[in-house]
């Protein structure tokens, strides 16, 4: 059982041990997605500046201010708070996902906004916090293994429901960042068998898009039959394994149009046509994608420099502010700005990582798994979409998107993560 020092040490002594080089990442990204969000509403003509109010580089000067003032208050609490309240935080959270389906404001088709005197607040957002504060608390209890199928379905559980509760609110795109958290199951024992079966669904669904369904199915049905040569012990057993694993995907496969069809929106089927073929589609769901790949591939290496983007200007890229932010890198900054960006990312990435594995008590572990794991996804899915690598399903890239909701969400994981951090050398074994 863990034993703390004073609290007064503690107090006196977090500002030298918080982890600077995260901070440091942590303010290059605020500060170099600020100047963007300048840059991507920038109009020459009006000559509007960085701390115009009436402007979206001037409100998110607000929430980046605000955001300084919520991370040193989440410094000066305890981290055993965090720890002690988990459950409580969790509840609360699923009362806002409740409420906001009764008292929210719809905005573009999602009713997952509360509005309070022009400032507009997405609980789906902190619903991530939330969740990542119960599955530390639920799996690094007294004999939890993540390798058991009961823990697994429990922790399923904990994700599943405020999940559900903003898909219910029409967000699918928040929907599907709490996936993200089953990267955190792998970590702590889960067999990956079920990411791999994931994955290759989600394959399998994008080729049925390109190829006939029935072709598909004779190809697998003979890749299958074909594999059992390379079986090294050719026992019934494991002969029955192979032929059911292709029978499974060949059923799946016969199901997957009437998933298309039947299950998804038809905003969603475009979506994931224009995936496989922007032209499908090109001046509605497929325009996005097409000159989001223009302003991107427009800029070269060194970019045509700040405040220059002509895609910007003309508003040819939409959302560029918030889910399309990269756009504006790409176009005015180039492959090189483009370059320093994701490596910024993936610095944070694996100083995130780093940090998880040298705590000393297994709920922080976990939480900073789960922080990273949820970045990671808003990562990748956000600059994967504007190149067309992944649908369009609208979520903000960390720190760096327009949005008082995202940046305090993201602010507060990471900075929690960081209290948990600093602390740990004032835990005894």
């Amino acid at each position: 059982m863990a034993t703390y020092y004073t609290s007064q040490l503690r107090d006196e002594q977090i500002t030298r041990s918080i982890d600077w080089i995260t901070v440091s990442i942590y303010a290059l990204l605020v500060l170099f997605g600020w100047l963007n969000i300048h840059a991507s509403v920038y109009d020459p003509e009006v000559h509007k500046g960085l701390l115009d109010f009436s402007t979206s580089s001037g409100k998110q000067f607000i929430w980046i201010c605000t955001s300084i003032i919520l991370l040193s208050v989440i410094l000066i609490i305890d981290h055993r708070f965090y720890d002690t309240t988990a459950w409580g935080i969790y509840g609360a959270v699923f009362l806002l996902l409740f409420s906001v389906l009764l008292f929210g404001k719809e905005v573009k088709g999602s009713k997952s906004w509360f509005e309070i005197g022009g400032l507009a607040i997405q609980p789906a957002e902190f619903a991530k916090m939330g969740v990542a504060l119960a599955l530390s608390k639920f799996m690094s209890s007294p004999n939890i293994k993540m390798d058991k199928l009961k823990n697994q379905l429990i922790g399923g559980g904990i994700i599943l429901l405020p999940a559900l509760m903003v898909l219910l609110q029409n967000d699918t795109g928040s929907f599907l960042v709490f996936s993200s958290f089953l990267i955190v199951f792998y970590r702590e024992g889960m067999s990956p068998f079920i990411i791999i079966v994931g994955v290759a669904c989600a394959i399998i669904l994008v080729l049925t898009l390109v190829f006939q369904q029935y072709h598909l199915m004779i190809a697998f049905g003979i890749l299958g039959i074909c594999s059992i040569y390379f079986v090294k012990r050719k026992t019934i057993s494991n002969i029955l394994v192979v032929l059911g694993v292709t029978a499974a995907t060949i059923v799946y496969i016969g199901t997957v149009d009437y998933f298309f069809n039947n299950v998804l929106q038809p905003h969603q089927q475009t979506r994931l046509k224009v995936l496989v073929n922007p032209d499908v589609d090109p001046l509605g769901a497929g325009w996005q994608v097409t000159q989001a790949k223009i302003a991107i591939g427009s800029g070269g290496f060194l970019g045509k420099g700040y405040l220059q983007g002509t895609q910007t200007k003309f508003d040819f890229v939409p959302d560029q502010s918030t889910d399309n932010i990269f756009c504006t890198v790409g176009e005015e900054h180039g492959w090189l700005g483009s370059f320093v960006l994701i490596s910024l990312f993936m610095a944070l990435f694996l100083r995130l990582i780093y940090l998880a594995e040298r705590q000393k008590v297994k709920f922080a572990r976990i939480f900073g798994y789960c922080v990273a794991s949820v970045m990671f996804f808003h990562f990748t899915i956000n600059i994967g979409m504007t190149i067309g690598l992944f649908p369009v399903i609208g979520i903000p890239l960390p720190f760096f998107s327009y949005g008082g909701s995202s940046l305090w969400a993201f602010t507060i994981m990471l900075f929690m993560f960081l209290n948990f951090d600093a602390s740990r050398r004032y835990i005894l074994g």
